[in-house]
């Protein structure tokens, strides 16, 4: 199994000294926190589009491409693409642009977003949400698959046989779909026959089982292989040496951007007692000591039999030496242990499955 780290780079006031990050510091402590997890053996980084006061990156091919020339072996990935409001030949050129420097590194989650701001910043009407993302994600496909384009859509300007440069190391430059419950995002990926990344950051996983496996029928159907299609799942994560420190230095920094997201969609605000039950052993949240991240990663694995975990170690600002640590113990701790025994059960279903045959 891939493990990774993925962020929002968020400049929301620390509660625990009221003090608000400035971007610039955001965005070096982050150089930082992608070099560390490449140290620590992590296999891959992704960095969020965002377009509001709260979050430093709103390009987040920028940051990777910085990241991608003080880094050896960790994937990049975004995390996700805002679509629906960008130009797929930009998109494709920018992520081009990163694999070469990263020497094959790079990879587009892309998705539709959680927030809308990008729509009118970009002339785009929340009416298409769905038109606009379905029609430059075939575009963005058609470029990736072919260097030279013809295209015709209801809301770009036309290509007529024209070629878009640079052209990856990666053939194909990958492409991730991401989801957060979406039935018909999920059938859209399998049809397709792109790796899904999907975002459990509440309730119990298990209610996510039928998406994944409508995924993987849809996929079936089209006349794809579910086996080599990958899966990802993205939480929010923590992890410290103790399930008590995890939970106290965590819980400050969610609850504050829960509760003001919450205030935004009509949520109740984040609760302590909300919050202990979300990182209960089938809770959403991997928060705690390595080995309780270790078992939470890996009953998750058993309802979904995933090839990816990424995790968001930061909702909301916390201290830069507390995240470096969790990467550190994320990467040193927790990987290798999740890795062996995913492979020991890979081993061991192969087996029945030959055994049965």
């Amino acid at each position: 199994m891939e493990l990774g780290v993925y962020t929002f780079a968020e400049t929301t006031r620390d509660p625990s000294t009221g003090h608000t990050i400035t971007s610039a510091q955001r965005l070096q402590d982050l150089m930082e926190e992608i070099e560390l997890a490449d140290q620590v053996g992590l296999d891959v980084f992704g960095v969020g589009e965002h377009h509001r006061p709260d979050f430093a990156v709103s390009a987040p091919a920028v940051v990777l491409a910085a990241a991608a020339v003080r880094t050896k072996r960790i994937r990049l990935t975004s995390a996700v693409t805002v679509l629906s409001s960008d130009d797929p030949v930009r998109v494709f050129q920018d992520f081009a642009t990163v694999d070469l420097l990263s020497m094959g590194r790079a990879e587009i989650m892309a998705g539709r977003g959680s927030f809308i701001e990008s729509f009118p910043l970009f002339g785009y009407d929340l009416h298409d949400y769905d038109e606009l993302f379905a029609e430059k994600l075939d575009l963005l496909l058609q470029i990736r698959d072919n260097e030279r384009v013809t295209w015709t859509g209801q809301h770009r300007a036309p290509l007529n046989n024209l070629g878009v440069y640079p052209r990856p190391l990666q053939n194909p430059l990958p492409v991730w779909i991401a989801v957060g419950g979406t039935p018909e995002s999920a059938v859209r990926a399998g049809t397709l026959g792109l790796p899904l990344a999907l975002a459990i950051i509440g309730g119990l996983p298990e209610r996510f089982v039928p998406l994944v496996t409508l995924y993987r029928d849809a996929a079936r159907r089209a006349g794809h292989d579910p086996a080599q299609l990958p899966v990802s799942i993205n939480s929010h994560a923590f992890v410290a040496l103790s399930s008590q420190q995890a939970a106290d230095d965590f819980f400050p920094p969610y609850a504050e951007v829960m509760t003001k997201i919450g205030r935004e969609r009509g949520w109740s605000p984040m609760s302590r007692p909300q919050f202990e039950a979300l990182r209960s052993p089938r809770g959403a949240l991997a928060v705690g000591s390595p080995q309780e991240v270790i078992e939470k990663i890996l009953f998750q694995h058993e309802l979904f039999g995933h090839q990816r975990y990424l995790a968001q170690l930061s909702v909301g600002t916390m201290p830069h030496a507390k995240i470096m640590r969790a990467i550190e113990l994320f990467g040193t701790e927790i990987a290798p242990v999740v890795r062996r025994e995913v492979q020991r059960r890979t081993v061991v279903s192969t087996a029945q499955d030959t055994a049965a045959s």
